[in-house]
């Protein structure tokens, strides 16, 4: 089925953290980035970093867990992405994965397994959070409202790209 492309508004007292993840090669050098909203309308706070050798899922990770390790303790909020993958894993898979000793459904260990269970502790710090999805890669007029999505994109991109010289 598929999914809705709606847009995120923060409720009351919540942080809206906008995530997203990039890879030149998969693997290959990888950057992260997170864009956290304060609640209240503070401004935005930029967040971002990169690996030499990753993969896009372990960014799309890192930068949630990122985003989120930024707020304090007790905190509510949502997390933006355009990554079913990470949204289904942490909404869907991740039960299962616990009750079969973090496998999958075939058997297999869960990858980057390090970063669900890092993320999964990060979540039990907060009050609350939750998680919604969005289109990734689109810009202009009609998609205004989900820019911080494309500029999370453009630091990602940006953080991958100096993993990489600083490889080289």
């Amino acid at each position: 089925m598929p999914r809705t492309d709606t847009p995120v508004e923060a409720r009351e007292g919540e942080a809206l953290v906008w995530t997203d993840g990039a890879c030149s090669g998969n693997p290959g050098p990888g950057g992260w980035a997170a864009i956290v909203v304060p609640p209240g309308g503070a401004d935005p706070v930029e967040l971002s970093g990169g690996e030499p050798h990753t993969t896009n899922n372990r960014m799309e990770y890192m930068a949630a867990l990122e985003g989120l390790r930024s707020l304090p303790p007790g905190s509510r909020a949502c997390i933006v992405t355009d990554s079913t993958l990470m949204l289904d894993s942490m909404t869907k898979w991740i039960h299962g994965w616990k009750r079969r000793g973090w496998k999958t459904a075939g058997g297999d260990p869960v990858k980057n397994q390090d970063l669900v269970r890092a993320l999964e502790q990060e979540l039990g710090r907060h009050a609350t959070v939750r998680w919604h999805w969005v289109r990734g890669h689109q810009v202009g007029e009609r998609h205004a409202h989900k820019a911080l999505n494309d500029r999370a994109d453009r630091l990602a991109v940006a953080a991958a790209q100096a993993s990489a010289a600083s490889a080289a």
